[in-house]
């Protein structure tokens, strides 16, 4: 390999938000130049959630590789694949899941935070106990050498790396440790003031329609303070300044920032600016999300090519496995 290997993915639990984009996918674009990428619309791990409703899921992959693609990752450099099409994720799994000990999994910051909100939304269930088991055999499936994280997750990646050297040890393999490549991933604050997530249903999605792009600006919750149009504001309160800080340029956001302290410039001006800036970040991309949705055969195209280079690496991973195991 000319370039070090890098493995990600994204659950396919719903349509992708600008939260992915500023927190991941944006980093995909620009490492596809400077890395092997394999990409991957992991269903398995979706499934954590959406076992009531698989109908959902094929659906969810579908979209997130056509928005993928719309959004400039390049099939013809990254290897886009779809998780549950490449079995040999699965067969690694089960043989990582049975030389990793319960108190490594039991004690994955991840499982004990969530449990609670687990049991009550009946997703405490053994795939997502296990779902750093199946993380690791996704990397080591395609020999990841690298891993793009945000800092707060580099310790859950290193679960990954224990697991592989464990295999290394035990059957006496050379399968890399994944490293992780630290990417700047800000907190996009969703509708509700909350952290922007699927599961809260508050974000905007990366190729929202205009119309509702519209609605859900006009309803952002500016600077509590400024109650009356004359009010003077605080850019720094208001969550619709902190979408401006990744939409719109240096020399508009001090205009704004001037108006509003000023209260020369109203909210719904503000709000009317940051639609226009949004809505043409993402015109090109929805267009061409709309033309590979409406052209399955073309989609078709892309996803088999992927998911055929994808499974040719797994296969050579996993006879390289199984011959060090005797199996």
């Amino acid at each position: 390999m000319s370039k070090a290997r890098l493995l990600t993915g994204t659950r396919t639990t719903g349509s992708l938000h600008i939260g992915h984009y500023w927190g991941t996918i944006r980093n995909w674009i620009a490492l596809q130049n400077d890395y092997e990428c394999f990409i991957g619309a992991m269903d398995w791990h979706g499934m954590t959630s959406l076992y009531k409703n698989t109908h959902e899921i094929m659906k969810f992959n579908r979209e997130i590789i056509a928005e993928l693609v719309a959004w400039e990752i390049n099939p013809e450099k990254t290897t886009l694949f779809i998780q549950s099409l490449v079995p040999e994720h699965l067969e690694l799994f089960i043989i990582f899941a049975n030389l990793t000990p319960m108190g490594w999994l039991e004690r994955v910051p991840t499982w004990k935070d969530s449990e609670e909100e687990n049991r009550q939304a009946d997703t405490h269930n053994l795939g997502r106990f296990a779902y750093p088991v199946l993380q690791a055999a996704d990397i080591a499936i395609y020999r990841g050498q690298v891993v793009p994280v945000g800092q707060d997750q580099v310790a859950h990646l290193e679960l990954s790396r224990e697991i592989i050297r464990r295999c290394n040890s035990l059957y006496k393999l050379k399968l890399p440790e994944p490293k992780p490549v630290l990417t700047d991933t800000p907190v996009l604050l969703g509708l509700d003031g909350r952290k922007m997530s699927k599961s809260y249903n508050n974000g905007i999605l990366m190729t929202e329609e205009e119309s509702s792009l519209k609605k859900k600006t006009n309803a952002m919750v500016t600077d509590p303070a400024r109650v009356r149009r004359n009010d003077p504001g605080d850019p720094e309160k208001c969550s619709v300044f902190s979408y401006h800080k990744l939409y719109t340029g240096q020399d508009e956001q001090a205009e704004i920032i001037s108006g509003c302290k000023s209260a020369a410039l109203g909210c719904g001006d503000c709000k009317a600016k940051l639609f226009n800036n949004m809505n043409k970040k993402m015109q090109e991309p929805r267009e061409k999300k709309k033309e590979l949705l409406n052209q399955p055969q073309l989609l078709d195209q892309i996803i088999d090519a992927g998911c055929t280079k994808a499974r040719q690496e797994a296969q050579g991973t996993l006879k390289i496995i199984k011959d060090a195991m005797k199996l």
